[in-house]
């Protein structure tokens, strides 16, 4: 019986376009009405009494915005619920929201707390977002039925964003930033400045001194403006700095320069329970270099949040994260992100990237390339919003597929990966990374001939070829196949479905050979009412699998199924009517050696919560890239 999430399951494919993963309905809008289901309506509004509402633009790319409002309790007694109202002009308007239920009546808006969240202490303060269309600002803002207060003053409008900050004498513990003021109608009082998307200092200059830091650490600070009736304008853009000396912490994994990169999904958290510790406490996050973070939606041409309560708001126990610190009810960034910001803290070799389609979410990329530089902006932004701006090194974009078939059918032509591979990299520069997970197609007319990936590659830091799910129980009666069969074999089903045709066919196109990863499956592909040992049997179907038929984790099949053969450097076994196939650590060793000779630039996974608790998988990569 399935143990995930009913609420938080969809499916994506990866590789040649045939197979499926399960994945997270973490989307925004999607989310929103179950949660607020599960957790109830908020009781009914009450007088503001000492309470009031902001509102401030987080970001605005022209035709939208991400908006954020915050309900701060003033007086000494706690708030049990709060609703807010407000107007936008014709034409703007709320498109998904998180934290929030947010409903509308014409241009009227009204957002009501969530079950979780409507509590507010003396002194404290609770905030929900959303993405809004059109270039309008709320006006008419009502808290419980009264003024909003500390909201938009009639006749005052809030201050702009400063400067973005520089770093200048930058030591061991200490850096100076200083910024451009801002500009306001009636005067600025003062600037806070954050640190990780949390406030340090509140001063009344352009300058600040923040100490007491690491050495050896990145940071990434912004600064938000105050005006003289208490509102607060937009953050400025974000400068990283990084403390000099340190030296001490977790080595590199020692790779010679290869990469070794694996996927953690955001819908893990739920019915798998895997965090961000188990990469810890597995051993695997000194044996990596690479992070991808899986996955960030794409919605109407641009990058949005994927699922916003595991990505930033679940609030971890000390037993469950990463340093043993337990999240407070207040903090500013909680979930997956921060437990990611723990760990690079305790191995600062690991770079993060966060991934954005995957195989459900890649019908966004079609209108993305409409417009390279609007979807590269909003990618930017997302990235870097102050909260987790230091989290992140990089993008990984997922497009399944571009100018062919994945779940839905893209027609935008052989140059549109190149066009938006070369504005990500014209937006983020040089210092970040940017890549893309590939077809593994390496079939005559297939995939890897529809796109010009050589042209893309030059915008690209690498390539994760996806040489899985080549085949599997889709093909309900078989024959029986590896699903990752590193080289051609007699009796394969598909030409040019394994992983030597399709990197073959890169190089051909003129892809350079070291920004090419090879794929690794951490799960094998199987089907039932097979009768013969060696692939190429017939079957009645997919076998049984733990969260999917067809699909089981390593994890489970070496000790449910142990292997009893190879075929095409993948091993397989028949268990009564089961026959499946995955990779063991003796497989994998054989494909890094591969790998290796062929120039690659290393290897990535499909993903961490497949291997076992001791890492075993990730150990043979890192052992295997050597």
């Amino acid at each position: 019986m399935s143990t995930e999430n009913p609420l938080r399951r969809t499916r994506f494919r990866l590789g040649t376009g045939r197979a499926t993963r399960s994945r997270a309905v973490a989307g925004l809008t999607a989310l929103l009405l179950p949660l607020a289901a599960m957790v109830g309506l908020a009781a009914p509004a009450e007088a503001a009494g000492s309470a009031t509402a902001s509102f401030v633009k987080k970001s605005d790319w022209g035709s939208g915005f991400e908006g954020q409002w915050t309900v701060k309790n003033t007086g000494t007694s706690a708030l049990s619920s709060w609703t807010i109202e407000w107007d936008f002009p014709s034409g703007t308007a709320v498109g998904s929201a998180w934290d929030a239920t947010v409903t509308s009546s014409g241009t009227h808006w009204t957002a009501k707390n969530l079950g979780w969240n409507g509590t507010v202490a003396p002194g404290a303060s609770v905030s929900f977002g959303f993405n809004g269309t059109g270039t309008g600002a709320p006006t008419g803002c009502k808290l419980n039925g009264a003024s909003c207060d500390g909201g938009s003053v009639p006749g005052d409008n809030a201050p702009s964003a400063p400067g973005t900050p520089t770093a200048s004498a930058v030591t061991d513990t200490s850096v100076k930033l200083s910024w451009t003021a801002a500009t306001d109608d009636n005067g600025v009082k003062n600037y806070d400045v954050l640190r990780d998307g949390a406030v340090v200092s509140t001063v009344t200059g352009t300058t600040y001194t923040d100490s007491g830091l690491k050495a050896g650490t990145d940071y990434s600070y912004t600064v938000q403006a105050r005006d003289t009736a208490g509102q607060t304008g937009p953050v400025s853009g974000a400068v990283k700095v990084h403390t000099t000396g340190g030296g001490g912490g977790n080595p590199d994994p020692g790779t010679g320069g290869k990469v070794n990169l694996g996927y953690f999904t955001d819908w893990g958290v739920y019915g798998r329970n895997y965090h961000v510790k188990n990469l810890d406490t597995s051993g695997s996050a000194a044996k990596i270099t690479h992070i991808n973070y899986a996955f960030g939606n794409v919605q109407g041409g641009k990058c949005t949040i994927g699922d916003s309560y595991a990505d930033y708001d679940m609030a971890y126990t000390a037993d469950k994260s990463v340093d043993g610190v337990a999240d407070t009810w207040d903090q500013p960034l909680r979930g997956s992100f921060n437990q990611l910001r723990k760990l690079k803290a305790k191995y600062p070799h690991i770079k993060v990237l966060w991934s954005f389609g995957g195989w459900t979410w890649s019908g966004g990329f079609g209108e993305a390339a409409k417009n390279p530089a609007a979807f590269a902006e909003s990618c930017y932004n997302l990235v870097e919003d102050p909260r987790w701006a230091d989290v992140f090194d990089g993008i990984d974009i997922d497009w399944e597929y571009p100018n062919a078939c994945g779940l839905t059918c893209d027609t935008s032509g052989p140059a549109a990966l190149k066009g938006l591979t070369s504005a990500l990299r014209t937006k983020f520069g040089k210092d970040y990374l940017v890549t893309a997970a590939i077809t593994a197609d390496g079939s005559d007319g297939g995939k890897i001939d529809l796109t010009d990936y050589a042209g893309a590659a030059q915008s690209l830091n690498w390539y994760n070829v996806m040489t899985y799910d080549f085949f599997g129980a889709w093909d309900a009666k078989g024959p029986t196949a590896p699903h990752s069969p590193l080289t051609s074999y007699d009796g394969i089903p598909q030409a040019g479905f394994n992983s030597a045709d399709a990197i073959a066919k890169l190089k051909t196109q003129g892809v350079p050979a070291s920004k090419l990863l090879l794929g690794i499956g951490f799960y094998g592909r199987g089907w039932t009412g097979v009768t013969q040992d060696a692939p190429g049997g017939t079957a009645t179907g997919a076998a049984p699998g733990t969260y999917e038929a067809g699909i089981e984790d390593y994890k489970v099949l070496k000790n449910s199924c142990p292997a009893t053969g190879t075929v095409a450097g993948t091993a397989y076994a028949r268990c009564g009517t089961n026959w499946w196939s995955y990779d063991t650590p003796a497989t994998i060793t054989s494909k890094m050696s591969w790998a290796k000779n062929q120039g690659l630039g290393g290897a990535f996974f499909w993903e961490f919560s497949g291997d076992t608790a001791n890492g075993e998988l990730v150990s043979a990569i890192n052992s295997g890239l050597k």
